[in-house]
């Protein structure tokens, strides 16, 4: 199931059912899990770790040098988990040692065409990036999150569970969980993400919940500090508040508004 054209590196670890296809190349210290399918005129260079049946499709450069004047050599890594697809011509860079060595990507990402994951990024599970979604170095995706097409995120920001940003959208600062962005250069948020969250199986009361905590921090001219206090209130009956409460409580780019 390795095709006879592909370039192995010795070291490399492949385990069982992989499938590589023609002209790709994989480096030294890759490991690619079972059932992962690797298209043609791919390259993966190590330290690289890929878990379960991935997808990989061609001219995607997976594990490359961080595109940072601060790396200097260093055996950074990329891990990678299962059941994800990377469509053509993906870029994923590893990590830095400044910022603890690692990209990580999680489990049942979508990234389509032209994607870019910088250093040091930490994604989680169930997202979507589009065609030519572009993330700098150390940004966070939380679960859920989508990404319209040639949208794009500043470095150091975290994009918050379930949201969701517009095409073209370009964020410089964090997003809440549950939130749509849109905008442009004047990415603003624009309010709750009724129809995934409603795709993801939240109730109504549940939905109702979090349209009152948008409210509360969007539209009630409160600080930080008050719309925190009201917040934590609302944790008893809706638990899901706490993941707004988090992002709100640990940002330091601020949040978009």
């Amino acid at each position: 199931m390795i095709d006879k054209q592909a370039i192995i590196d010795p070291s490399a670890k492949i385990a069982e059912n992989v499938t590589i296809g023609p002209w790709t190349i994989v480096g030294a210290n890759v490991e690619i899990g079972e059932g992962s399918w690797i298209g043609s005129h791919v390259v993966i260079k190590g330290p690289t770790r890929i878990g379960r049946h991935n997808k990989i499709y061609q001219f995607a450069s997976v594990g490359e040098d961080p595109q940072d004047k601060k790396y200097q050599g260093e055996d950074t890594l990329l891990e990678i988990g299962d059941n994800n697809v990377f469509r053509e011509c993906c870029t994923i860079n590893r990590g830095t040692v400044q910022a603890g060595g690692v990209t990580r990507i999680g489990n049942d990402n979508l990234f389509m065409a032209y994607v870019h994951i910088a250093h040091d990024c930490i994604i989680g599970d169930h997202t979507i990036f589009a065609v030519h979604a572009s993330l700098a170095g150390h940004v966070i995706v939380q679960d859920y999150a989508i990404f319209s097409g040639f949208s794009g995120v500043h470095q150091f920001c975290t994009i918050g569970a379930h949201s969701f940003l517009g095409g073209g959208t370009l964020v410089g600062k964090d997003i809440l969980p549950y939130i749509i962005a849109h905008g442009g250069h004047e990415a603003k948020a624009s309010g709750l993400n009724t129809e995934g969250l409603k795709r993801r199986g939240f109730s109504n009361e549940t939905i109702n919940h979090l349209r009152r905590a948008y409210k509360i921090i969007f539209r009630s001219n409160l600080t930080v500090a008050q719309a925190l206090e009201q917040l934590n209130e609302m944790l008893v009956e809706c638990p899901e508040v706490k993941l707004m409460i988090d992002v709100l409580q640990q940002s330091s780019r601020g949040i978009l508004r």
